[in-house]
């Protein structure tokens, strides 16, 4: 567990200034510093979708206009395409699971990553507007 600790923060380390980075923690995409959501678990659905107006350290508006996050929906459907095609190949050629259950197994895939899909088609969505700035950061 230890182990698995230590490399991802020498991952996220890695990544810091990159658009990967904000994606994949939910910081601003302006300043990698601020939380983009009110509640960092994404699986306490009743604040899932809830985000801070406007980034507690540079000032970025996340909500850059109304309805802004409509489009994340287009990225949500490509990445729940890419979870079950990757889930399928996994069941089906690698573990050898009959066909119809690998199909249960893309759906609870789905399900049970439903609010992580959600989340990081938002950030998707937000970085390919908003690019990460050096001087907001400091």
């Amino acid at each position: 567990m230890l182990i698995f600790v230590m490399l991802k923060k020498h991952i996220m380390q890695f990544l810091k200034s990159t658009k990967l980075y904000s994606i994949f923690t939910g910081k601003c995409p302006v300043c990698h510093k601020g939380e983009m959501y009110l509640e960092k678990n994404p699986y306490k659905i009743s604040k899932l979708m809830e985000m801070h107006d406007h980034c507690s350290h540079c000032g970025k508006k996340f909500k850059i206009e109304p309805s802004f996050f409509f489009g994340a929906m287009y990225v949500s459907y490509g990445v729940g395409v890419a979870i079950s095609v990757a889930t399928f190949i996994i069941s089906y050629f690698i573990i050898g699971i009959d066909r119809n259950y690998s199909f249960l197994a893309i759906i609870l895939t789905l399900a049970i990553l439903f609010p992580l899909i959600i989340r990081i088609s938002r950030n998707i969505w937000i970085n390919i507007f908003v690019d990460f700035d050096e001087k907001a950061a400091k």
